[in-house]
């Protein structure tokens, strides 16, 4: 029976470890060598000056129809309903090791509001700050992609919820369902059977999508089959990378996911708080928004500010 035992432990643990379905290529892309992230993005980062300021925490008042959403910078976002406040993604480091925060973050960490729940995409240093983690953590649930849990399970929160692809968590009347995406999720390098993804929210028949990290693929004709989108959170950043692998969307990529959604509205994010990438810090928005106009979609796209609420 014990040798059984160890059989299972040992198959479970194997396919565990297993990269997860549409994993990155972790090649290297053609070029990649050829500039100088040091000296091109990472040293000027280190002498700009840190942009930006923390809002006033001034939170409407909602009703039961509405989202209010509120982008504290890069991928992090509080997210309210009438009877719930989310954290996603939550970082308010001012370094990412050696990779400098350039703009504050929208709200000052002891203006938010009473956490109920938070939700982490992936295990990459830029979405999972343990630091910011641990103080937020107030015996609330987290929940995380498979194989992320152990990273968070001793900071303080009362329950980890890992969640495969296409499951779902529901807790007070909400739905968290974990949606594919096309990145990877090592923390380091040896850990690339973590899992990574994008969160569906639902309330009260309303939904917010947040993509996490993701390079456009195939996928999202599907998540919108599954889910019906009103609000979709984005990626537009960091496109432009140093290894030159197809890891994330550009801002015209971003929009054609955003039509394959089928969502009401876009609010792009991860942009503009870390340089991770060679394009210019004001780049991703503006193509968004010459895109946006040449689509007739410069009405469903709302890029927001630091810290300013907004009601959907």
């Amino acid at each position: 029976m014990k040798k059984l035992i160890k059989k299972a432990q040992a198959l479970r643990n194997a396919l565990r470890r297993k990269k997860p379905e549409h994993h990155a290529d972790m090649k290297l892309g053609e070029g990649w060598n050829r500039r100088n992230f040091l000296a091109e993005v990472l040293i000027p980062s280190l002498f700009t000056r840190r942009d930006g300021a923390p809002q006033p925490a001034n939170f409407p008042t909602l009703e039961s129809n509405q989202f209010c959403v509120t982008w504290i910078g890069h991928a992090s976002f509080l997210i309210q309903t009438r009877s719930h406040n989310i954290l996603i993604d939550p970082n308010w480091a001012r370094w990412l090791k050696i990779i400098k925060r350039i703009r504050h973050p929208g709200i000052e960490l002891h203006d938010l509001p009473a956490i109920d729940l938070v939700l982490v995409t992936h295990a990459h240093f830029d979405h999972l700050d343990k630091k910011t983690l641990r103080t937020i953590a107030d015996r609330q649930p987290i929940v995380v992609p498979e194989c992320v849990g152990n990273l968070v399970s001793n900071l303080g929160f009362h329950s980890v919820q890992e969640l495969a692809r296409w499951q779902s968590y529901e807790t007070g009347g909400l739905k968290i369902t974990l949606t594919p995406a096309f990145h990877w999720g090592a923390r380091v390098l040896h850990d690339s059977h973590r899992g990574f993804g994008g969160f569906v929210i639902e309330f009260e028949g309303r939904s917010i999508f947040h993509a996490g990290d993701t390079a456009y693929f195939d996928g999202f004709s599907e998540i919108a089959d599954r889910h019906a989108i009103d609000l979709a959170l984005l990626p537009i950043g960091a496109y432009d990378n140093m290894s030159q692998r197809d890891v994330h969307m550009n801002p015209e990529q971003a929009l054609q996911a955003f039509r394959e959604l089928r969502a009401t509205a876009m609010v792009p994010m991860h942009y503009g708080t870390f340089r991770l990438s060679f394009e210019p810090v004001d780049e991703p928005p503006a193509r968004l928004m010459k895109r946006a106009n040449e689509l007739g979609l410069q009405n469903s796209v709302h890029i927001l500010r630091e810290g300013v609420p907004a009601v959907f």
